[in-house]
This record gives C-alpha cells, sequence and structure tokens, in this order.
C-alpha cells in the first residue's frame, strides 16, 4: 500500500502561483511513477502531468503545458506541481496519484491516490 496525502491548494488570483505537494508513505516512493490529476464539478478527472520513477522524463497535458512543472524528491518521498500563470479554469480538486509501472497519462493506469487538494482561481 502508499499512502497520499496532497497540499498547497487554495484560493489565488488569475496570473497567480501555487505549488502543490504530494507526500508518500508506505512502499518505496522511487518504485512509484506520479502523476497529476484534476477533477471539476461535473467533469471527468483530467490528466495533468506525470514524472518517471527516476525523475528523468515528465509529460503535460497540453493545457498546462509551459505553465505547470511537476518534480520529485525521492530523498523526501514528494512529488511537487509548482502552477504558475494560473487561470479561471484551472480551478478542480488536484489528486495525485502512484502508479507501479511505467509512467501513464489515463487514470486508470494508476494504483494509488490521493485524497484531493482544492484549487481555486478567481478571475
Amino acid at each position: 500500500q502508499v499512502q497520499l496525502v496532497e497540499s498547497g491548494g487554495g484560493l489565488v488570483q488569475a496570473g497567480g502561483s501555487l505549488r502543490l505537494s504530494c507526500a508518500a508513505s508506505g512502499r518505496t516512493f522511487s518504485d512509484y511513477a506520479m502523476g497529476w490529476f484534476r477533477q471539476a464539478p461535473g467533469k471527468e478527472r483530467d490528466f495533468v502531468a506525470a514524472i518517471s520513477w527516476s525523475g528523468g522524463s515528465t509529460y503535460y497535458a497540453t493545457s498546462v503545458k509551459g505553465r505547470f512543472t511537476i518534480s520529485r524528491d525521492n530523498a523526501k518521498n514528494t512529488v511537487y506541481l509548482q502552477m504558475n500563470s494560473l487561470k479561471p479554469e484551472d480551478t478542480a480538486v488536484y489528486y495525485c496519484a502512484a502508479a507501479h509501472k511505467d509512467v501513464g497519462t489515463s487514470w486508470f493506469e494508476y494504483d494509488y491516490w490521493g485524497q484531493g487538494t482544492q484549487v481555486t482561481v478567481s478571475s
């Protein structure tokens, strides 16, 4: 089992920045690829970003490319999502997830999920 706890969400004005963190425990963190997904009210859970176990490969949704950066610190068992130039359409609950295999961009490729953290971007 892997336990994931997100933090860092909040209310920010359009154009602002937030940094989300996801702390992992329970298994060897570096065995897992990590991803961030988001879900707005009434919508499906969408892929945001993913990072390989080593941090050597990263993937982004088109909508966030150039604005968001995913990173990880395996010594701290933590994955981050730096979000810059935020837009109202980025408003959602953000979830981190762990995959015990190659990094993926679909929610069903991930084995463990956090509870989510709310990000609200005001216009």
